[in-house]
């Protein structure tokens, strides 16, 4: 008999101690439950309940990540597109997200289905492709509103794709092909444009400045001449002289040590 209760003891011990001692992981709470009801929250760390009597459910906080699946949704213009999305949620209010709800997965993704078919049926496919970050907002403030309710915390949400139907894809990308080619055009017209215009200034630069030297030079020459004939008129009076006597074949008699045979060059020839 000693036996039998010793095995008994041995037993029940460790299944009491199982149900008496309980750990809550650091990224977790721990919601007491006493007969039905919700007794209080533990934190992270080790723990003492009453066995048997004392229920504790785990609420992971960490942030989760829900797939809401592909689904064809209407645009304002009648174009059919599918669409899916991912949508980041975190858990603020353990006993509410634990008894608020019953499936939060489900009501998230449902509600999240919904709200993306009320914001694209409003956009034509144009503005549904263009407002991509402005529809990530929308959808996550609806949702947010909703869940709060929930104890949860939308924190945001991303488009992962919104695919317009074949055809319509295959003349979107022949039209942005046009649009490239017609871009590049434009780009070369206005290259050769500009080299032309760079070119003419060129030569037009090159042109005033060939002007500007020449007069510079005749400047110079005219100053020069005007300054020497200045310093000189008596010089010049006599060459005056001298031409229009040479005019009328006058020989005249030139001492060898006048300046005029210098100025005439004829100091150079041998006597």
């Amino acid at each position: 008999m000693i036996i039998v209760w010793a095995f008994i003891l041995t037993a029940v011990i460790p299944l009491i101690l199982a149900k008496t001692i309980i750990v809550i992981r650091p990224y977790e709470k721990g919601l007491v439950v006493r007969l039905g009801r919700y007794q209080r929250t533990l934190e992270p760390g080790l723990h003492l309940v009453v066995p048997f009597v004392d229920g504790v459910i785990r609420v992971d906080m960490r942030e989760q990540v829900i797939n809401v699946n592909p689904q064809q949704v209407i645009t304002k213009d009648n174009v059919s597109v599918l669409v899916d999305a991912v949508i980041y949620t975190k858990v603020i209010d353990p006993v509410k997200a634990e008894f608020a709800v019953a499936n939060f997965e489900l009501a998230a993704t449902t509600l999240a289905q919904t709200t993306l078919r009320n914001l694209i049926g409003d956009k034509t496919l144009d503005d549904t492709l263009v407002a991509r970050d402005a529809l990530n907002t929308a959808l996550r403030d609806t949702l947010d509103t909703v869940t709060h309710s929930w104890g949860v915390k939308v924190t945001r949400v991303e488009l992962k794709r919104i695919d317009p139907p074949e055809d319509i894809t295959k003349a979107m990308s022949k039209q942005m092909k046009a649009e490239r080619e017609k871009r590049a055009t434009i780009l070369e017209a206005e290259g050769i444009k500009q080299s032309q215009i760079l070119t003419a200034e060129g030569e037009k630069q090159a042109a005033i400045l060939r002007a500007e030297g020449e007069s510079e030079a005749l400047r110079k020459v005219s100053e020069t001449a005007q300054k020497y004939f200045q310093e000189r008129p008596e010089t010049l009076k006599r060459l005056e002289v001298l031409k229009a006597a040479l005019s009328k074949n006058t020989k005249f008699v030139i001492p060898s040590n006048s300046q005029l045979l210098n100025l005439l060059g004829l100091d150079k020839i041998e006597k």
